[in-house]
C-alpha cells in the first residue's frame, strides 16, 4: 500500500523495540506492524488487516479491546486531575477507591496495596520490602530470594535476576548474587518419563529442600513464584505442588511472593491464582489485569503479617524511603476502577473459566494425538501446545529449526495471533476474557492447519 508518510521508516530509524532482534529490524529483515485499533478480541493495523488476538497483547487486555467505559473513565480523570503524587499521605478518589476494590477481591489476610506502574517495578518493590522487613526484625543476613528456572518476574536488575530465562540474563551480568534458582514445576520436562505428577512434585520439593540446606535457611528471605508459569511455557503446577512448597517455606520461615501479574483478576477462572491453588502469600504482585492494560498500573499487595512489621519500622526509623513519582497515578487508578467494575458487570472471570476450559479441551481434542505434539496444557484462559521431534524418545527439535516461531507465523498468516514462547518450541495462548466459543473454535481450527502446514 502506497502512503504519503514516512512512519515505517521513522519506526526503523528511531524506535527501540523491546525483545527484538535490533539489527534485523533496522535492516528491514523483520516486518513491522503499526496497530491502529481494536474491538473485542480483535486488533487492526493500518493496512486494514484484522487479527484475532489470542494472546491479549501480552496476557493483559483481559476485558478486550475498545471498552469505552474505561476510555471514558481515563478521559474524565484527565480532565478533572491528570496527576498528583501519593507521597506523605496524599491520594486521589480513584487511587483510594481502587485500593479498596483490590483488597475486597484479594485473599482475606492481605492488608494494603502499594501501586506502581509495571510488574517489574512491583517486584522490585517487593524485594525492597522483604529486605526492610528482615532488617526491622534484626535478621540482616536473611536476604536471599529463591526463584525458579523458567519463571518470569520482570526485566530490571533484581527482577531480571529473578526471571529464570537465559534471554534475560545473557550479557546483562545477571543474575545478581542475592538470587538463587530452583527446579521449575514443569511436568512435561520431568527428568524421568516414568514419574507420576505426585513423584515429580516430591522431586521439586526435595530440590527446594536441598537448596535451602546448601544456602542455609537463615540466609533465605523469600520464595517467588507464578501460580502458573507464564512466559516460561504456560505450565500449570503438577498435582499437590503448591501445598507442598508452602509447607516447606512455612517450616523454614521463608516468605512467599505470589507473582500474579498474569493470573490476577480472573485469568484462571478465579479472581486470583492464590485462591485457585490455596496459597497464603505474604506479598502478591499485580499488574496486567489490574487495568487490562488500558493504562500502566501495578501493585504490591502486602499481608497483615508484613504490614505490622513495616509500621514498626517507621516508628523506629521514620518515613519509609521508597516511592515512585507515578505511584498510584490517578489516570491508571481510574482505569483500574472502571476495569474491575466491567469485569464484575460482564462476569468475565466466569467466562474466562468456562470458555477457557472449552478452549483447552478443544485444543487437546484437535492436537494431542499429532506425532509432533508432546503436550497440550493449560488452565482457565491460558493454554499451550509444545512440539517435539519424537514422542517416544521425548527428543526435541534443535532450537535453530525454530519450529515454534514457524507455527506462530503460519497461524498469523491465517489471521490469529499466538505467541512462540522462549526456550522451547511452545505455542502459547492467553486470549481476552470476552472470548466466545466460536472464536475459540476459530483459534483451534486455524492452529491445527498451522501445525499441519509446518509439521505435516
Amino acid at each position: 500500500m502506497l502512503r504519503n508518510d514516512q512512519l515505517d521508516q521513522w519506526d526503523r530509524d528511531n524506535f527501540f523495540h523491546p525483545s527484538t532482534h535490533l539489527a534485523d529490524f533496522a535492516r528491514g529483515n523483520l516486518p513491522n506492524r503499526v496497530v491502529t485499533g481494536g474491538q473485542g478480541c480483535h486488533i487492526e493495523d493500518r493496512d486494514g488487516t484484522r487479527l484475532l488476538d489470542a494472546f491479549a497483547g501480552l496476557y493483559c487486555v483481559n476485558v478486550g479491546y475498545g471498552r469505552q467505559e474505561i476510555a471514558e473513565a481515563i478521559a474524565a480523570q484527565a480532565r478533572e486531575l491528570a496527576y498528583y503524587h501519593a507521597y506523605v499521605g496524599h491520594g486521589t478518589e480513584a487511587s483510594i477507591t481502587l485500593a479498596k476494590m483490590v483488597l475486597d477481591r484479594a485473599p482475606d489476610h492481605m492488608s494494603k496495596v502499594y501501586f506502581g506502574l509495571s510488574g517489574s517495578d512491583a517486584n522490585e518493590t517487593n524485594i525492597k520490602l522483604i529486605w526492610y522487613y528482615n532488617n526491622i526484625l534484626g535478621r540482616p543476613e536473611k536476604k536471599k530470594i529463591i526463584s525458579r528456572w523458567r519463571g518470569y518476574h520482570g526485566s530490571g536488575l533484581m527482577t531480571g535476576s529473578l526471571t529464570g530465562l537465559e534471554l534475560f540474563h545473557n550479557k546483562f551480568d545477571l543474575p545478581l548474587a542475592q538470587v538463587v534458582h530452583t527446579e521449575a514445576p514443569y511436568y512435561f520436562r520431568r527428568p524421568r518419563a516414568d514419574m507420576t505428577e505426585a513423584r515429580f512434585t516430591a522431586h521439586c520439593v526435595a530440590e527446594l529442600e536441598a537448596l535451602i540446606e546448601r544456602e542455609g535457611a537463615e540466609t533465605i528471605a523469600a520464595f517467588i513464584g507464578e501460580p502458573v508459569l507464564g512466559t516460561g511455557g504456560i505450565v500449570p503446577p503438577p498435582e499437590g505442588y503448591w501445598p507442598a512448597i508452602q509447607a516447606v517455606l512455612d517450616r523454614h520461615d521463608i516468605l512467599l511472593v505470589a507473582d500474579e501479574v498474569v493470573t490476577g483478576f480472573g485469568r484462571l477462572g478465579t479472581m486470583f491464582g492464590s485462591d485457585h491453588y490455596g496459597l497464603k502469600p505474604d506479598l502478591i504482585t499485580i499488574a496486567k489485569g489490574l487495568t487490562s492494560a488500558y493504562a500502566p498500573l501495578s501493585g504490591s499487595i502486602v499481608s497483615d503479617k508484613m504490614w505490622s512489621v513495616l509500621e514498626r519500622g517507621t516508628d523506629e526509623n521514620g518515613p519509609i524511603g521508597h516511592g515512585w513519582t507515578y505511584s498510584a497515578h490517578p489516570i491508571g487508578a481510574a482505569a483500574g476502577v472502571a476495569n474491575l467494575e466491567l469485569i464484575d458487570a460482564l462476569d468475565l472471570v466466569g467466562n474466562a473459566g468456562r470458555v477457557g476450559g472449552y478452549l483447552n479441551e478443544a485444543l487437546t481434542d484437535a492436537l494431542a494425538d499429532h506425532p509432533h505434539v508432546g503436550d497440550v496444557r493449560g488452565e482457565g484462559m491460558l493454554a499451550a501446545v509444545e512440539f517435539l521431534r519424537d514422542r517416544d524418545s521425548r527428543s526435541f527439535f534443535d532450537a535453530s529449526d525454530k519450529i515454534g516461531p514457524q507455527v506462530a507465523a503460519a497461524l498469523l498468516d491465517q489471521g490469529v495471533i499466538a505467541r512462540a514462547m522462549p526456550q522451547g518450541d511452545i505455542l502459547g495462548f492467553a486470549p481476552p476474557f470476552c472470548l466466545t466459543t466460536q472464536e475459540a473454535d476459530e483459534i483451534v481450527g486455524k492452529t491445527l492447519k498451522a501445525v499441519t502446514k509446518v509439521l505435516g
